[in-house]
């Protein structure tokens, strides 16, 4: 999934682990993501945890994509912070899914967003 994906190649994320409903991605913050107050870019942010959500998501071998999505901005992140996002399934059924994703700093654990996403399954295999 991220090797098909321009936006998490440009902001380089990559992936710790990943497992059925479940996935965990990392990236440093660059000058290339911050806003103009000097922190990062919430855009930036919101696509590092939809990323591991779409992980998450696909992780089953059928084709999801997201429904809805929202997330909470809890604190400023600085240039150089390295970030984890972590994706889990909180509940699916045949075609939806929610999916929990908290964002964290590496440095000292501490939670700087939360996202909320909502998966509708559209093909039972994944594109070739």
């Amino acid at each position: 999934m991220l090797s098909g994906d321009a936006p998490a190649r440009a902001f380089g994320f990559s992936l710790r682990r990943a497992g059925p409903g479940e996935a965990e991605i990392e990236m440093t913050v660059s000058q290339a993501g911050l806003n103009v107050f000097g922190t990062c870019h919430g855009g930036v942010l919101f696509t590092l945890a939809d990323t591991a959500f779409s992980i998450a998501c696909n992780s089953h071998g059928r084709q999801s994509v997201a429904q809805q999505c929202s997330i909470t901005f809890v604190r400023p992140v600085r240039p150089g912070d390295r970030l984890i996002a972590h994706a889990l399934e909180r509940c699916r059924t045949s075609r939806t899914a929610i999916y929990d994703c908290t964002v964290a700093n590496a440095a000292d654990g501490r939670i700087v967003a939360e996202f909320r996403g909502h998966s509708r399954t559209i093909a039972d295999t994944m594109p070739a």
